[in-house]
C-alpha cells in the first residue's frame, strides 16, 4: 500500500467515518434473531423424512 493511500485511510478511519447515524444496536440484533429464526423454520419445514 502506498503511503498515500495509508495516510488517507488514517485520515478516515480517525474522522469517524460518514456523517450517518447510527443504527440501534436492538433492532440490528432482534431483526437478525428474526431472520434467523426465519431461516430455521424454512429448514425444518424441508427436513421432513
Amino acid at each position: 500500500m502506498s503511503p498515500l493511500a495509508a495516510s488517507a485511510l488514517t485520515t478516515l478511519a480517525e474522522s469517524g467515518g460518514g456523517r450517518h447515524a447510527s443504527l440501534s444496536p436492538f433492532a440490528t440484533g432482534f431483526g437478525a434473531l428474526g431472520a434467523l429464526l426465519f431461516l430455521l423454520w424454512i429448514v425444518t419445514r424441508f427436513n421432513r423424512d
